[in-house]
């Protein structure tokens, strides 16, 4: 019997751990300058993740839209609204958007407040 419960302990804390890493929250981290970011194109796993936006001179407030490939980004329906910083980011700050869970498929992030281009992020 003692047998069987060390066993089940160590099965359970198996299938535990299994899916606390399947649940990490990564982080992908984007510099805002003025007009553009510096990452124009970004390859990802599915999963989890953070987004931080860094205003490096780009302008005095900037945020983040991410929208999947398709929409309309200037449909505020179309927004992943999780992906929005929690706060704006003010000249030379760094803030961070809510977690969000990415499929595969692709998607576009920009900045209408520093008026930046439609990036592309893929997630494989």
């Amino acid at each position: 019997m003692k047998k069987v419960i060390a066993i089940l302990v160590v099965v359970l804390a198996f299938a535990f751990n299994t899916n606390a890493q399947s649940n990490t929250v990564k982080t992908v981290s984007l510099e805002q300058t003025k007009g553009e970011f510096t990452q124009k194109e970004i390859k990802i796993s599915e999963g989890t993740y953070i987004f931080k936006v860094s205003n490096n001179n780009a302008a005095k407030e900037v945020g983040l839209v991410l929208i999947e490939s398709g929409k309309d980004g200037k449909n505020a329906e179309n927004h992943i609204k999780n992906a929005y910083v929690t706060q704006m980011v003010k000249h030379g700050k760094t803030e961070s958007s809510k977690p969000v869970t990415l499929k595969k498929g692709t998607y576009q992030y920009f900045c209408p407040f520093n008026k930046t281009p439609q990036y592309k992020l893929i997630v494989e």
